[in-house]
């Protein structure tokens, strides 16, 4: 479970408060060290200044004695209590100290002759030393600040930064949430449009969103994903009515059978013939079952399949020698002209071959030939079924893999796939990563099956697959 809210808006605001929390914060860290250094620096600065003018107030005067006498020349040097100063001999006492905050006397190194340095941990000082001489007399002068004010100071202006800090990263927040609300409008137009597309409205299409790149890209692409499941759902209510169709006309002509035979007593002969004919439909009904249920499994997306080195040219000769009488009837003659090595399923490839072959000796001119022929390029290997025969109108040529699709229904014969043949060799093909396709001319009609590339043998070892039965 997420800690994240729900709503995108909401998340938004969320990371744009973020940022501007860490952007505000950033800023005022640098705000806070540039203003403690220029304070320490100006504070330093003075501290050296003044001990600067004690010496040079106590050289010009006409002694440390005089100094002493007369402490307003050098009390007006310190601006408050918080300052300090102390005037030492070479024995480390004391001759002129004014300390009002009574913090502890500094230790001085005796080296170099001036500098900076801290007081005692917890005392909380600031001081200036600088090492002197005046009428052969050594002294040192200190010039202390306490920096509790200071501290104070800063510590202030740190609470003030955090305040603007909080209540810079609310506004923030408040302003990202009504911003990403306003900007996500279309997002929630675009939802409210997409529920108002069900099965009777799949021609709907999500459209004027074109003036924002980020949601002509998704209604481009929820258009296209409509299109597809509208055009699936017109395949499935006309493969409802056709399957229905195709199963009508065999159980009409058993119902009717039956029926008329049951109106009276018959001789045994004639309900034989009766059982012989229901027999037919049977097998007509149970091919068309079989059919489907191939379809079905072919079309499962786990579905795979046994690959094994074939010979094209002994499958089309043990094809061409099954359909020889078949030919005969017709006065056709049977070509075959394949030839080279495909890494396929053997009896699947089988199966597509003998559906065209079916097909082109149902509509070949008499007299004429049926060939089966193979070509290789660099975009793998194509297999051609071709024969001589009525050019197919161009507006059929895109529904002749469809299922249940005949163009001619009145050249329906028993022992047909029941318009499913086409079907199985595109569904075959798929299983296998090729395409089926057809051209008709004045030259004929072919039927090619693709392969690609890596479905041609380039050595003679056998390919094992671990697989599972279509």
């Amino acid at each position: 479970m997420t800690l994240w809210p729900r709503a995108l808006s909401l998340r938004l605001a969320l990371l744009f408060a973020g940022v501007s929390a860490l952007l505000f914060g950033s800023i005022g860290i640098v705000l806070y060290q540039a203003l403690k250094r220029e304070i320490v620096w100006r504070d330093d600065q003075s501290l050296l200044g003044r001990v600067e003018r004690m010496r040079s107030l106590i050289g010009d005067s006409d002694g440390i004695d005089a100094v002493r006498r007369h402490p307003q020349l050098y009390e007006n040097m310190l601006a408050n209590r918080e300052n300090q100063l102390w005037v030492l001999d070479e024995s480390g006492h004391a001759l002129i100290e004014i300390n009002p905050a009574k913090v502890a006397l500094p230790q001085v190194p005796p080296l170099p002759a001036s500098g900076l340095g801290d007081g005692a941990p917890g005392a909380q000082l600031r001081f200036a030393w600088l090492h002197a001489r005046h009428d052969g007399q050594s002294l040192t002068l200190i010039a202390g600040l306490h920096l509790a004010q200071r501290d104070q100071m800063l510590r202030t202006y740190a609470v003030q930064l955090l305040f603007a800090l909080v209540a810079g990263t609310l506004l923030a927040f408040a302003l990202g949430w009504i911003v990403t609300r306003r900007g996500l409008q279309p997002v929630r137009t675009l939802a409210a449009r997409a529920l108002e597309i069900d099965a009777q409205h799949l021609h709907l299409r999500l459209h004027g969103f074109n003036d924002l790149r980020e949601l002509q890209a998704l209604s481009k692409a929820l258009n296209q994903m409509l299109d597809k499941l509208e055009q699936g759902f017109v395949r499935l209510s006309r493969f409802s009515e056709d399957l229905a169709h195709e199963m009508r006309t065999p159980l009409s002509n058993l119902m009717g059978q039956t029926q008329q035979a049951l109106q009276r007593p018959r001789p045994a002969e004639r309900y034989q013939d009766l059982l012989a004919s229901n027999l037919e439909e049977y097998e007509r009904l149970a091919r068309m079952i079989e059919n489907m249920l191939f379809l079905a499994r072919a079309e499962h997306p786990q579905t795979s399949i046994a690959r094994e080195l074939v010979a094209l040219d002994a499958v089309a000769a043990q094809l061409c020698e099954y359909f020889e009488g078949m030919a005969e009837e017709r006065s056709l003659s049977l070509v075959n002209l394949a030839e080279g090595t495909l890494i396929c399923d053997p009896g699947l490839l089988r199966r597509a071959l003998a559906n065209l072959l079916a097909n082109a000796l149902r509509y070949a001119e008499t007299g004429s030939v049926v060939t089966v022929a193979t070509e290789t390029s660099v975009n793998g290997l194509a297999v051609t079924v071709h024969n001589l025969g009525l050019p197919i109108p161009a507006e059929d040529l895109p529904r002749l893999f469809d299922r249940f699709y005949r163009r001619d229904p009145s050249r329906a014969e028993a022992g047909d796939s029941g318009g499913l043949g086409l079907a199985i060799v595109r569904s075959i093909m798929q299983l296998h990563s090729g395409t089926a396709d057809v051209r008709s001319d004045p030259a004929g009609i072919a039927f090619v099956l693709r392969f690609p590339v890596d479905a041609i043998s380039t050595d003679g070892s056998r390919v094992e697959m671990v697989t599972r039965s279509v």
